[in-house]
């Protein structure tokens, strides 16, 4: 007798649906307005600020291979990855404009409701920015501590940022970095070098392969500064010079943050090229 005779058919395998694998009936039910009576903008806010998220998680996921790229000397593949970079900022930009179809008023609607929630608040965002190079460990403070959020930024404030494994790119091209730079503090910002600016000027003049992926990079640069300029006055324009909601701050904060690169060599040098 066969001794699996006896055992109950193996159930059908489910086929992978569009549904089933993007997992829609859950994306749609994680939209919850706070409002009562609800107020028709706050589903917006909610889905505009969700997408930011999965954004943020993408740009993430892009820029640690952008590292990767960097530390195995893989030009190309870095090159490809700062296009898809870049282009993930115009449709953070682009989205503003939907943002901005909601008025002050509007927002005011619900604004009180969210007490303490604020997009300052956001753990993936703080976390680009300490992978890109632009780290303040006193942002921590600002998410619960042993929390989810502030383990993220721990992660990051210690690792590597992107501008570090670009300096392993450069060695592995034959340039010579400082070594204060290799063995520097990695929980602090990226700062200028005049060394590093000369080798992206021999770059410029003398590798126009490398010259192109210099360009992608102040093309990112620009990108994200743009964000934070649209930014800033859609905050501006929606509460003005307010704080931001749960007290956070709110456009005053926001415009510190502008025209502060995350390559900053890349700039510093530029009037010599």
């Amino acid at each position: 007798m066969n001794e699996n005779e006896h055992l109950p058919p193996a159930t059908p395998k489910k086929a992978i649906t569009y549904a089933s694998y993007l997992r829609v009936d859950e994306l749609l039910a994680l939209q919850s307005p706070v409002s009562d009576p609800p107020e028709h903008d706050e589903t917006l806010f909610i889905i505009i600020h969700q997408v930011y998220e999965l954004w943020f998680k993408q740009m993430l996921h892009e820029l640690e291979k952008v590292k990767r790229d960097f530390r195995e000397n893989h030009l190309y593949g870095a090159m490809a990855t700062l296009k898809r970079c870049r282009m993930i900022m115009k449709t953070l930009v682009q989205q503003l404009d939907i943002l901005e179809t909601m008025t002050p008023t509007d927002f005011n609607s619900f604004r009180e409701r969210l007490e303490t929630a604020s997009g300052f608040q956001s753990a993936q965002f703080r976390a680009v920015e300490f992978m890109l190079g632009y780290k303040r460990p006193n942002m921590l403070g600002f998410h619960e501590p042993g929390g989810p959020g502030q383990a993220l930024l721990q992660h990051h404030l210690q690792m590597p940022s992107l501008v570090d494994c670009f300096y392993a790119f450069l060695i592995h091209r034959g340039y010579s970095i400082p070594v204060e730079l290799l063995e520097r503090d990695l929980t602090q910002p990226t700062e200028t070098n005049a060394q590093v600016q000369d080798a992206l000027l021999d770059i410029y003049r003398t590798k126009p392969d490398l010259a192109n992926l210099l360009e992608l990079m102040t093309d990112f640069d620009e990108g994200l500064q743009e964000w934070r300029y649209r930014h800033v006055k859609m905050v501006e324009r929606t509460i003005g010079h307010k704080p931001g909601t749960g007290g956070s701050p709110g456009a005053d904060f926001l415009r510190a943050t502008l025209f502060k690169p995350v390559f900053p060599d890349l700039w510093a040098m530029r009037h010599r090229l």
